[in-house]
């Protein structure tokens, strides 16, 4: 069983008395304030409303307490009760259009040349290969650079969490009339990779059969480490810094001359940046596995997760030894799950060593224990568990008014949509709390409620009901940003609390919280 949770009591008034004297110890307060928040968000007398929602043809994005809709062209502010229109971009081409974009925050502990660098800024890709860093806060444009006439980008993500990023192209795939000609493409897709605060340029690296093999279906870079997977259902793991290491071929700075480009400068129009990590040989492997869909790593120590790639193993999850591959004791999950949409497990996103398995009617809350210097293997305990509240199901036999006995051919599903249903899952970790989406399965109309459970114990904590159709947002990403709810999907929903205290005190706690 989980720990429980020790009870303590806070006085606002006394706290934020403190605080307007002044402090040394920063943390300590922050803290403490988070604390009063969550006990304000959870108290139950006070109610979420909605009280703002916004349209859009495209996907609706939320960033840090900003909204961005039609491609990021309009971004709305989230800090006040309501949401405010920072800035509307002009309308744009399709050829100019921004395919994906990364929010940036400067960090505190270095001193930037520019003081535009000390501000958050958004980093959007535009389907014409260039790299936008654009103001986050006003929208004015700080800097661009041309990417490659050769290579089509598409794709935005982060290597290290505000410290290095990448831009993934689109895969090159080999025409008809190549296949008939018997002529191979080596290159399969290519990886620009940036630091950021600056912004500067690590390099371009192919991705190619020569040095990764034939069959390879993605790339995605996390951590330092370069997964590459197949169509066989392999995913391999790589060194990204010894590839650097040993591949690099010329170090490239933004705006200065290349000999790869006949000493034009790079990052300009129409040469771009040029590919200068070119693998000529297969890299050291550093971790292999089959996995149906990709593998996972965590844990403390280093875990991994993965599902056999065989039919008859669908929904069956192995947690192993990074180590060793040595299976954990308990190792093998498995909900059983008879669903339209099949049951999810990952390691937890605070870094906890925990591993939290989602499916329809059960969410399962896991520790990975381990003994140090023993021989044995890991063990997997439950740490708490969740389940919903059902009605009886549908009995496979029926005896209908004759006295025939008549069989069921389909069992019940476990989403059911008239049966009480868990639908999505995010943490929230400022307030430690588990935030899951939930359909009552009452009616027909598809009504919904989150229910807030503390992250440390499971206990139900709060339970705020949805004026929206679950069918309106069920394709949805719900995230909890300190008062808020987001959903979204074409439509956004934050709701906002109204309470019965002195809202003056609410604010400056809520202003303190965000400028600390």
């Amino acid at each position: 069983m989980a720990p429980l949770r020790r009870k303590r009591t806070f006085n606002a008034a006394e706290l934020l008395n403190h605080r307007s004297r002044g402090t040394r110890d920063i943390g300590t307060f922050h803290r403490l304030c988070l604390k009063i928040l969550r006990s304000i968000v959870l108290h139950e007398n006070r109610s979420f409303i909605k009280v703002w929602s916004k349209t859009s043809k495209s996907a609706i994005m939320y960033e840090t307490g900003r909204v961005y809709c039609d491609n990021y062209q309009n971004c709305y502010s989230c800090v006040h009760d309501q949401p405010q229109n920072l800035y509307k971009f002009p309308k744009r081409s399709k050829q100019q259009k921004i395919e994906d974009a990364l929010l940036c925050q400067s960090p505190l502990d270095k001193t930037l040349s520019s003081p535009s660098e000390h501000k958050p800024c958004l980093l959007a890709l535009t389907a014409d290969n260039w790299l936008c860093r654009i103001s986050a806060e006003t929208g004015k444009e700080l800097q661009r650079v041309y990417l490659s006439p050769k290579y089509k980008f598409r794709y935005l993500a982060w290597n290290v969490l505000q410290e290095t990023f990448y831009i993934k192209s689109v895969q090159n795939k080999e025409t008809p009339f190549a296949r008939q000609a018997g002529m191979s493409q080596n290159a399969v897709m290519h990886l620009a990779i940036f630091h950021v605060f600056p912004l500067q340029i690590v390099g371009i690296l192919e991705i190619n059969k020569k040095g990764f093999g034939s069959g390879v279906t993605d790339v995605v870079l996390s951590q330092g480490v370069l997964a590459v997977s197949y169509s066989n259902k392999s995913v391999k793991l790589y060194s990204f810094e010894h590839i650097v290491q040993r591949y690099l071929t010329e170090e490239l700075t933004l705006g200065q001359q290349s000999p790869l480009l006949g000493h034009r400068t790079v990052g300009d129009v129409p040469f771009g940046i040029p590919v200068n990590i070119q693998v000529t040989d297969p890299p050291p492997l550093l971790f292999e596995a089959f996995s149906h869909n990709g593998i996972q790593i965590g844990g403390f120590p280093w875990h991994y997760i993965y599902t056999p790639p065989h039919k008859k193993h669908r929904g069956t999850h192995y947690i192993c030894s990074l180590k060793d591959s040595t299976l954990a004791t308990n190792g093998i999950q498995n909900m059983n799950c008879c669903s339209l949409e099949s049951d999810v497990i990952f390691f937890h996103p605070a870094d906890s060593g925990r591993v939290i398995h989602v499916g329809p009617n059960t969410i399962n809350v896991l520790k990975i224990i381990t003994e140090l210097n023993s021989p044995l293997p890991s063990e997997v305990v439950e740490d708490f568990s969740l389940t919903t509240h059902r009605s009886n199901p549908s009995p496979r036999v029926t005896v209908t008014s004759s006295g025939r006995a008549v069989r069921s051919r389909f069992q019940q599903l476990d989403d059911d949509p008239m049966q009480e249903t868990f639908r999505l899952l995010e943490y929230e970790d400022e307030l430690d709390l588990l935030a899951i989406a939930v359909t009552n399965g009452e009616d027909e109309e598809g009504s919904a409620h989150i229910q807030l459970h503390d992250n440390q114990t499971g206990r139900l904590q709060r339970k705020i009901d949805l004026d929206e159709r679950w069918d309106e947002v069920c394709n949805t990403r719900k995230q909890v940003h300190l008062t808020y709810f987001v959903l979204l999907q074409f439509c956004f929903f934050p709701p906002a609390f109204y309470l019965s205290v002195e809202q003056d005190n609410i604010k400056s706690l809520k202003n303190n919280i965000h400028s600390t």
